[in-house]
């Protein structure tokens, strides 16, 4: 190997780390700022942050230029993980129960993220429009697994997707009290029950 190729590869090889090292920074903020929300609300400084994360804060700011871009991606994050989780129990061999689970679990991640929602909705951000591609998705799976629930019998079939996400939507901003976590559950499992095949328990 000539000094110029020694040289070309230690600069490539230079470039890979510093790709991988902004990746994992990337990650260590949105996992950071996640719970920073979670614990003191949308109004938590990016400072506290970048703490958390163990990053300065100009290295929180290249990754994301605002505040509000941050949060944007801590809930296209949970998005994501919410249409992980449906794919994963896609082939599950109870499919009423996979289905329930699922709007369980869409129902917390809503009902914890919505003060996030509301703080972008606030600052012109429309998430929706901005991550369309990701709610697609997220109706995709949710909709395989309402087909795979009704053809097992276990859900009634005049339901479509749409009405099902409305309804575990609405309960969601129903349930405003702090320590919501039980009455939130007791209200998607009257969802769940109302959605069952009539001859199903």
């Amino acid at each position: 190997m000539t000094a110029v190729e020694a040289t070309t590869e230690a600069e490539a090889a230079g470039q890979r780390s510093q790709r991988a090292d902004a990746v994992k920074n990337r990650l260590r903020i949105l996992e950071a700022a996640d719970d920073v929300f979670a614990a003191q609300g949308v109004s938590a400084p990016v400072d506290v942050v970048a703490e958390k994360a163990g990053v300065g804060v100009g290295t929180l700011y290249r990754h994301f230029p605002t505040k509000e871009s941050l949060i944007e991606a801590v809930v296209v994050t949970r998005l994501e993980w919410l249409v992980a989780e449906m794919l994963g129990a896609a082939d599950s061999p109870d499919p009423g129960e996979a289905l329930f689970s699922s709007l369980h679990r869409f129902a917390r991640q809503a009902a914890t993220k919505r003060d996030l929602f509301d703080a972008l909705g606030a600052a012109g951000v429309d998430i929706k429009a901005n991550c369309a591609d990701t709610f697609a998705l997220l109706e995709s799976a949710f909709t395989q697994l309402l087909d795979r629930a009704v053809a097992s019998g276990a859900v009634r079939s005049d339901v479509t997707a749409d009405e099902v996400i409305g309804l575990v939507a609405g309960t969601c901003m129903a349930v405003t009290t702090p320590g919501h976590e039980q009455a939130l559950d007791r209200m998607v499992d009257i969802v769940c029950d109302g959605l069952r095949a009539p001859d199903r328990p």
